[in-house]
């Protein structure tokens, strides 16, 4: 499985916004969105859901759904995303289609050998920096946090910085070893910015298939 190198994570006051936000992200070549509505029903979280299940899918971007593997079977999305306190990722994969992803969050090296021990997709390691898009933030790691991480991991699995990153920050990033960035803030502030980040990770296919025949 092919995980894209960056990840929109939606942001919004209300969650029309998110999903407006993720059409934004998706005209502008997102490869990958997640959905990330917090303390909302599961009636209202199924409806959203299927909302941004349409949208991606007439963009053909892939879709992540934040926290629930049950709407994430329920609207057929690519993927979810499990927070450390969500529910353990096997468990998860039980339930899910067998082509659908699953996505693990960590703040620290012994969380990132618990998800590859789960055999999880993707990791998702922050954060970076301090960034008010999430309560009670863990330890900040910044760049010398992921080298000390990255070095002693030496994983396959994929692993994407996030927390407060910006375009500036995506060389000295890929340095440490980390394979994308998942992005919130400096997306909503600005979607062209997603052309900006797809350049700088060669992210895009098109943007590989440019190099390789240059």
């Amino acid at each position: 499985m092919i995980i894209p190198k960056l990840h929109y994570i939606s942001q919004g006051n209300t969650p029309k916004e998110h999903l407006e936000n993720i059409q934004k992200a998706c005209s502008s070549g997102a490869e990958l969105v997640q959905l990330r509505l917090k303390n909302i029903s599961e009636k209202k979280h199924l409806k959203w859901a299927q909302e941004a299940r349409d949208i991606t899918s007439h963009f053909q971007t892939r879709l992540i759904i934040n926290d629930d593997y049950k709407i994430t079977k329920a609207v057929k999305a690519d993927g979810v995303h499990l927070g450390t306190t969500d529910v353990c990722p096997t468990v998860a994969r039980t339930h899910l289609y067998t082509w659908q992803m699953i996505g693990g969050s960590a703040h620290n090296l012994q969380d990132c050998k618990n998800l590859i021990n789960k055999d999880v997709d993707y990791i998702s390691l922050g954060p970076f920096r301090f960034t008010n898009t999430k309560a009670n933030i863990p330890t900040v790691l910044g760049l010398n946090g992921y080298t000390a991480i990255m070095d002693v991991l030496k994983t396959e699995t994929p692993v994407l910085a996030v927390g407060g990153i910006t375009t500036a920050d995506v060389k000295d990033l890929l340095a440490t070893g980390i394979s994308g960035l998942a992005v919130s803030e400096a997306i909503t502030r600005d979607f062209n910015n997603i052309k900006l980040f797809h350049d700088l990770l060669n992210a895009s296919s098109t943007a590989e298939k440019r190099h390789r025949f240059e």
